[in-house]
């Protein structure tokens, strides 16, 4: 099965490195094209056997399943120059949120998947989101999630959801590493903690707890009457954090759905301009 990766910038390189050390893809089975061809070069140098091409074009020809892992505005330009070598037995996935189903149906022949990843599936952990367009086969989709598996938890669900999702699987670990990052940084101002310890301790304390969200079978609020024992010290801990962040999702939520739904805008022209039956 020959796999084209386009674009290998953060998160295309970050699914091919993942993809090999998990054994689920072979070097000599991937084929990778990036604006930037120095960091293309840099991926085979560490993994010999891996293809790299100098057009998308190339990159798309001969492989049966293409990631376009490019930003969503480089989008409409991307596929306006491989659209005509795309066959309908082809799948493309894009792992960008803001790009439709529907966008990339009526632009390309192929079928059409969308699987938003995560970061911490550089540590074979976390879920990938998959949503799949109406030309996607049985077969395509357990071909699909059985690659990903190697790397994640697959996770179907209805592109209506992708944003709020994706904030929780996608944006989630670097909004949890910015809660920990100033809760430690308090802690080294307040008492005689260092701030890197505070890290350490933080950093394990997740790794256990989303193992006791996960094998542990704990619900949130199970885990929660575990700890937090009625008028303790874990209890008047979480009385101010439920004050505190009484209205921080909610803005966050809107906050990340207006810049979804702006690109969205922004999208629906490139598109309408980019091809002329759109």
């Amino acid at each position: 099965m020959k796999v084209a990766f386009i674009g290998t910038g953060s998160m295309g390189g970050l699914l091919i490195e993942a993809f090999l050390r998990s054994g689920a893809l072979h070097q000599s089975f991937i084929c990778i094209s990036n604006r930037s061809q120095q960091k293309a070069e840099q991926i085979a140098g560490r993994h010999p056997g891996v293809r790299v091409v100098t057009s998308n074009v190339d990159a798309a020809r001969e492989s049966q399943i293409i990631f376009l892992c490019v930003k969503p505005l480089d989008f409409p330009g991307v596929l306006s120059e491989i659209k005509d070598v795309l066959t309908e037995g082809q799948i493309i996935v894009s792992i960008t949120s803001p790009v439709q189903i529907e966008m990339l149906e009526r632009a390309v022949p192929s079928r059409i998947a969308k699987i938003v990843p995560s970061i911490t599936h550089s540590v074979q952990s976390g879920a990938s989101l998959c949503i799949y367009g109406s030309r996607i086969q049985p077969e395509d989709r357990l071909l699909l999630e059985q690659l990903m598996s190697s790397i994640s938890t697959p996770l179907m669900i209805k592109e209506s959801q992708t944003r709020i999702a994706s904030d929780i699987s996608s944006c989630g670990p670097a909004f949890i590493a910015f809660i920990l990052q100033r809760w430690a940084e308090t802690a080294a101002e307040m008492t005689s903690i260092d701030r890197a310890d505070a890290i350490s301790l933080g950093a394990q304390m997740l790794l256990g707890t989303g193992k006791l969200l996960t094998e542990g079978g704990l619900s949130p609020e199970e885990l929660q009457r575990r700890v937090a024992v009625p008028g303790g010290i874990t209890a008047e801990g979480i009385a101010i954090l439920d004050l505190g962040l009484q209205d921080v999702f909610s803005k966050l939520i809107d906050a990340t759905h207006q810049k979804y739904n702006e690109d969205l805008d922004k999208l629906d022209i490139l598109f309408n301009e980019t091809f002329d039956d759109y």
